[in-house]
């Protein structure tokens, strides 16, 4: 082996899946090939958060905490990695200090190793307080920014954010390419001056929506970049990571050779292909599998693929070249935020029901307006004034971190859930989710779940899939009647872009 070995996190128990299968795999389809996993040596498997801990409860019906310890007696050695939205934790909204550090505990507690904690907007006031819960607890602080290209966004601008993430406790540095936009030369020069100037380990995640990454990959190789996420190649590419194997085999022979075995990767692959199979007809969207737009719109893959759900919803996929010009009119009336979860649903819903109704900003969704008030985080830029006016009238924006106009909010969760909750890892999930947790508790209560070890196809739609209204994650928008599937067609499709 190298010296030098490039260090690979896999993502296929978590994004891959996310991003190509509407996050559907369940714990079942995952503990079968664990041991393989397991022996090949991989840096991390990224295997929760994101939308994981929703769709396990809402689609799967299982207990997304019991996914970590049933992994965690399959893979005793390997790092596990969670994907944390900061404040957001792992839902849509920004939630209380004191629940955000019960999740971190209970997370520490069941086996996740590695924290990528991110904040939509790069508001490191959102990220700060779960950097400190995780370093409380033990966990590594993967510190990332959301990288993203506008006229406030530089590459001296995420090397100057990566200096306050490190004086933070960062242990790495995570470039988090969610819409892949990194082209490969760009992606050279920002490892390269992150390794000299911040000096942390340097982990590159992007997707393949745009088709060169790959190529961006190989440059933040050369550059030096520490570990790089990939996926099996059965589920890969796309809008997920690019394949494992073929990171392997480049890199064969040279300084960076990562010593894997490519006959276990391809047994894996087997596996997955099997997995993926399953879900074929009823969870991938028929998207082409590299589509340049990205460059133009900087719209994630997860995203393109709500937008599609929302308009099929109102039978207007005719309108989807006019939602993709509009959803960068629309970022910029919001100050050039990343499209990453919750900003990219938030403005892709405002530019699908701008084009709709025929009237910009005619309709504002609650959660654009929440967005004007302040209470998402601070935008890259200012606001155009027009929106904003349009948004609150004349109340002021507040300059404050949101989370600090909450109340705590794990007692108030505990009486609220009572027996129900046989853990405290229950009453945080109630926390996060309270419709869909109470669904959930209620039917493991009643012993209508099924063991986690079984395999399970949601072929027929639970009460949360078949019942979008009683189900939405989050405050439901101001839209009339007629765009309120579109509205919420991304928080029920489980395809969120991270």
């Amino acid at each position: 082996m190298s010296s030098n070995p490039l260090k690979i996190t896999d993502t296929i128990l978590r994004d891959a899946h996310q991003s190509l299968l509407a996050t559907r795999m369940c714990t079942g389809d995952m503990l079968p090939i664990a041991d393989r996993l397991e022996a090949v040596g991989f840096w991390a498997l990224e295997m929760w958060g994101g939308a994981t801990f929703d769709s396990a409860m809402r689609f799967l019906r299982e207990d997304p905490w019991e996914r970590i310890t049933a992994l965690r007696k399959r893979i005793p050695t390997t790092k596990f990695q969670m994907l944390l939205r900061g404040q957001n934790v792992v839902g849509y909204k920004h939630y209380p200090d004191d629940i955000v550090e019960k999740f971190v505990e209970l997370s520490v507690k069941n086996g996740i190793d590695i924290f990528r904690i991110f904040d939509a907007l790069n508001d490191i006031r959102n990220m700060e307080w779960a950097i400190k819960c995780v370093k409380k607890y033990g966990g590594h602080v993967q510190a990332s920014f959301s990288y993203t290209i506008s006229p406030v966004h530089s590459i001296d601008g995420f090397v100057a954010m990566s200096k306050e993430l490190k004086a933070l406790g960062a242990d790495s540095i995570c470039i988090k390419d969610m819409a892949a936009l990194c082209t490969p030369y760009a992606a050279y020069e920002l490892v390269s001056r992150l390794k000299k100037e911040v000096g942390l380990p340097v982990q590159f995640h992007t997707h393949n929506t745009s088709g060169f990454a790959m190529a961006t990959l190989i440059k933040a190789v050369e550059a030096g970049v520490d570990i790089v996420d990939t996926a099996i190649s059965s589920i890969a590419d796309g809008t997920a990571q690019p394949p494992t194997e073929s990171m392997v085999a480049a890199l064969q022979g040279t300084d960076r050779d990562t010593g894997y075995d490519l006959n276990l990767l391809a047994d894996i692959a087997d596996y997955f292909k099997e997995v993926r199979t399953k879900h074929l007809s009823k969870f991938e969207m028929g998207l082409q599998i590299t589509d340049v737009r990205v460059l133009l719109y900087q719209i994630p893959g997860g995203m393109l693929s709500n937008l599609v759900s929302q308009l099929r919803q109102q039978n207007a996929m005719n309108r989807y070249a006019e939602v993709l010009k509009e959803v960068p009119r629309v970022r910029e009336d919001m100050g050039f935020p990343p499209l990453v979860t919750p900003t990219s649903q938030i403005v892709g819903t405002q530019a699908v029901v701008n084009v709709l109704t025929g009237q910009r900003y005619k309709i504002i969704s609650q959660e654009v307006k929440e967005y004007c008030r302040g209470m998402y985080g601070r935008a890259p830029a200012p606001l155009n004034p027009e929106l904003v006016k349009l948004a609150i009238g004349d109340d002021q924006p507040i300059t404050v971190r949101p989370a600090d106009l909450l109340e705590p909010g794990l007692e108030k969760a505990k009486k609220e859930i009572g027996t129900l909750a046989q853990s405290e890892e229950d009453v945080i999930s109630y926390a996060m989710y309270p419709q869909v947790a109470k669904e959930f508790l209620t039917l493991r209560r009643d012993g209508q779940t099924r063991p986690i070890e079984l395999p399970r196809i949601p072929a027929d739609k639970p009460a949360a899939e078949a019942k979008p209204a009683a189900a939405a994650p989050a405050p439901a928008s101001s839209a009339p009647a007629a765009t309120q599937p579109a509205q919420s067609a991304w928080k029920m499709s489980g395809r969120t872009d991270k």
